[in-house]
């Protein structure tokens, strides 16, 4: 837990590089190939937000210490895999009643 901020930090640190890159690059092709303009730094920020937003990229991997030691995140996709009839039918019950308590 004593890294944490560090990793929070280096996100940060390269959300705005990667931000650098994004004006960079706009600047550098669009205006010229288009009819586009020229976008400030704040701007490019927004699009690779947006980006973020849109198409769920830049997935970064959380270190494992954060979790504790070995990768101890429970993994939904293994449980449910590892369910008999019984219990795979209990849990869609349980959802399917939590749909419906939801939709009123």
């Amino acid at each position: 837990m004593k890294r944490k901020p560090l990793y929070v930090l280096f996100y940060i640190i390269i959300l705005f590089l990667l931000s650098g890159a994004v004006l960079f690059l706009w600047n550098a092709i669009l205006p010229q190939r288009t009819n586009l303009s020229k976008i400030n730094y704040w701007q490019a920020l927004g699009l690779l937000v947006l980006a973020r937003i849109l198409f769920g990229g830049f997935h970064f991997p959380l270190p494992t210490s954060i979790w504790g030691g070995d990768d101890q995140r429970p993994l939904i996709k293994d449980k449910l895999m590892n369910m008999n009839e019984q219990d795979r039918a209990s849990f869609k019950e349980e959802w399917k009643k939590r749909y419906e308590s939801n939709k009123e």
